[in-house]
């Protein structure tokens, strides 16, 4: 990978995330493909040159390919950019896992927990590809950041933070996918920027619950400020640097998505303050909110490592015990009093 970037990506998925990251990419000159497992989506996106279901209003730059072929799409990449929903991530990378080049990188994208197994997403990868990681060096990373599709899209300025176990190896990313509008810092500890994505969004839905409630400012203040207490301990509980949680994927896209028109977690919170039911939100909404299901896998994990998380915990009984939301946070204010 040279500073001439000229490397071919595939970025798997082709919803809002994908296709901005593959907008930023294809947008720098790069040999760039876009796979979505929908072939009749696809069509649509070829033929139309824009994905006006998930992020209309943005033509695609004219190196943007799209491929409904799974293999045909990694075969030759040097870089693989997953961002599929984390309920379906284990099945699209064990489909393309054996078609993965020597020497390339495979980036996660994607912010949330495997239901069945409580495993990151760099964890479900590791697991499937096995020996494959030393034989064919292969080498695993995660992007992450505050940073909505849609201003992505519109090429304003969105930081993030790429990282992989080698510091080197993050740098190399940081050249491929950093440009004047998307600045990309280069980090090393995956797990933190894992832990750190996903559990922000529980606490987003948390937030939106509070403002659909009406409970103000002031509540929201103290929803973020303790929801990163508890991000962070569940974090360094599992090996993560502490310092990541005050950085782009910690603080910056914990603000962002608990404050941020834009999150479909603080969405899918503010309509249960407002007393709708979780069914029907979901019904509702065109794109997956992954807070939802990071929640319960959050919960469950949380059962195992024994660290404390009372957000998270009346956010599940919201959820998937339907507490009322009124009294879930009565039940927060009236736990006995701690020192900060």
């Amino acid at each position: 990978m040279s500073n001439t970037y000229s490397v071919k990506i595939a970025v798997i998925g082709s919803g809002s995330w994908g296709t901005a990251i593959a907008g930023v990419l294809s947008g720098k000159g790069q040999d760039t493909v876009l796979w979505g497992h929908n072939k009749e989506h696809l069509a649509v996106l070829a033929r139309e040159r824009e994905n006006k279901k998930y992020l209309p209003g943005f033509l695609f730059p004219g190196t943007l390919q799209v491929e409904s072929d799974l293999k045909k799409a990694v075969e030759g990449a040097a870089v693989v950019c997953m961002v599929v929903p984390s309920h379906g991530y284990r099945s699209v990378f064990e489909q393309l896992a054996p078609h993965l080049a020597k020497n390339c990188f495979v980036v996660s994208a994607v912010k949330g927990i495997e239901n069945s197994s409580l495993m990151t997403m760099t964890q479900v990868m590791r697991e499937t590809l096995k020996d494959d990681i030393k034989t064919k060096n292969i080498t695993l990373s995660v992007l992450s950041g505050p940073s909505f599709a849609k201003e992505v899209g519109m090429g304003l300025p969105t930081l993030v933070t790429i990282g992989c176990d080698e510091l080197d190896k993050a740098k190399k990313l940081q050249k491929i996918f950093g440009s004047e509008r998307f600045r990309v810092y280069a980090a090393r500890d995956m797990i933190g920027l894992e832990i750190s994505a996903a559990l922000k969004n529980i606490v987003a839905i948390a937030s939106g619950i509070s403002d659909g409630l009406g409970y103000g400012l002031n509540s929201r203040a103290a929803l973020i400020t303790r929801g990163l207490a508890e991000i962070t301990r569940m974090g360094v509980k599992m090996g993560a640097d502490i310092a990541t949680f005050s950085g782009l994927s910690g603080l910056g896209d914990l603000v962002l998505t608990c404050t941020g028109d834009l999150s479909r977690n603080r969405t899918v919170g503010l309509k249960l303050g407002e007393g709708k039911k979780l069914p029907q939100i979901l019904d509702e909404m065109e794109m997956v909110a992954e807070g939802v299901k990071t929640t319960k896998s959050v919960h469950d994990l949380v059962q195992r490592m024994g660290v404390e998380m009372p957000i998270l915990d009346q956010v599940y009984q919201i959820l998937y015990e339907d507490k009322d939301c009124s009294t879930a946070v009565k039940d927060l204010l009236t736990r006995e009093l701690k020192v900060e």
